[in-house]
């Protein structure tokens, strides 16, 4: 595996002086490498899901400065094109490159999630998320219940919002 600490450190560049957009992509490569690991995960999904973790909103910039919103729809359109030429940098394959921006422009995209890399960094951005933005507890439920499939992730999410879930 690559050292992911250079691409958080290029990610810190690029996002310097915003620590909340700094701490949200922290969080959330916290929360998918830990369900990651506890899930099973084979080293190559794992790797591939790290780095999207950590660069999965990178087109949030771009997006406003060229749409004037930080939508998710938009970020999955501007994101690959922001990520791909700095993971080319940092000395990553294409194929692996091709997968994390397939994940950054889908990560707002919450149906047809076959896949258990993408299925995780939902999950974690949506820990994070529900957290920054003060869900309701009826919002959690309802995102335990419509979104959260792994395991894991359910355990994480009961735990740190402190609610029983019923399915």
């Amino acid at each position: 595996m690559k050292q992911i600490g250079e691409l958080i450190q290029e990610m810190i560049e690029y996002y310097a002086g915003d620590t909340k957009r700094i701490s949200h992509f922290l969080k959330v490569y916290a929360y998918a490498k830990t369900i990651a690991e506890l899930e099973g995960l084979d080293k190559e999904a794992r790797e591939i899901l790290e780095v999207t973790a950590v660069v999965h909103d990178i087109g949030i910039k771009v997006s406003e400065r060229k749409y004037n919103s930080s939508a998710g729809n938009y970020q999955q359109i501007e994101g690959p094109l922001v990520a791909d030429p700095m993971l080319v940098k940092l000395g990553y394959d294409r194929a692996f490159i091709k997968r994390v921006c397939y994940l950054i422009a889908h990560h707002h995209t919450y149906h047809n999630i076959t896949e258990k890399d993408y299925q995780i960094l939902v999950e974690a951005d949506f820990l994070v998320n529900l957290e920054e933005d003060k869900a309701s507890e009826e919002t959690i439920r309802n995102v335990y219940r419509n979104i959260f499939r792994t395991e894991t992730g359910k355990a994480i999410l009961q735990n740190v919002f402190k609610i029983k879930t019923t399915v």
